[in-house]
């Protein structure tokens, strides 16, 4: 069975339909708008080995956050659709990630629970109309939506560009481990359920 989703999202401030496919190669097509969002997305899609596909509009002459935040709801969704009942997933990751003077820590569990602990202070910046701050905005959606436990930390870094770029890598790096199936069928859990 295919690991992937389909996710639309119309609201009078964004328009967004955003395929994911968690079992791909890291084929990315997206038009968000923004540049340097197109780039972080691209750059979580080809180094977490994701297909992704994301058409995305909305009313950046106020600003960019409501395009950001709902393309990490729709994500956060997809991530979680595409994840099924979860039989014999890897679970728990993490990441540690260098980019330059930036060096990123990301730690996630699969288990159902949203919690976003983001500690990755950086230099207000805006690139193409995307404001650094926004970034937080955007994982807060996707955990809400993906009930990820998420843990994001910046241990350097002084460029926000790759603190950003390092951030969504290793969120990448470790969503691609923890979602991986081990070949037992269980459900990572003493529960018996996730």
């Amino acid at each position: 069975m295919e690991r992937k989703a389909k996710i639309i999202r119309e609201t009078k401030e964004t328009g967004i339909e955003l395929e994911f496919k968690l079992d791909g190669s890291g084929i990315a097509d997206i038009d968000t708008q923004n540049g340097f969002l197109d780039h972080i997305l691209y750059s979580f899609a080809k180094h977490g080995k994701f297909d992704i596909k994301i058409k995305a509009k909305g009313d950046i002459e106020t600003g960019s956050h409501h395009l950001v935040e709902d393309i990490g709801i729709c994500l956060g969704k997809a991530i979680n659709e595409s994840l099924g009942d979860k039989k014999g997933i890897e679970r728990f990751a993490f990441f540690i990630l260098p980019m330059d003077e930036a060096r990123v820590t990301v730690s996630l569990d699969l288990g159902g629970r949203a919690f976003l602990n983001f500690d990755a202070d950086m230099p207000y910046a805006v690139m193409e109309g995307f404001e650094s701050i926004i970034v937080r905005d955007f994982f807060e959606a996707l955990v809400s939506n993906s009930f990820v436990n998420l843990h994001i930390k910046k241990d350097s870094g002084i460029n926000p560009h790759h603190i950003i770029e390092a951030i969504f890598k290793a969120f990448g790096k470790a969503l691609c481990i923890a979602s991986r199936i081990t070949g037992n069928n269980d459900i990572p859990s003493t529960k018996g359920m996730l």
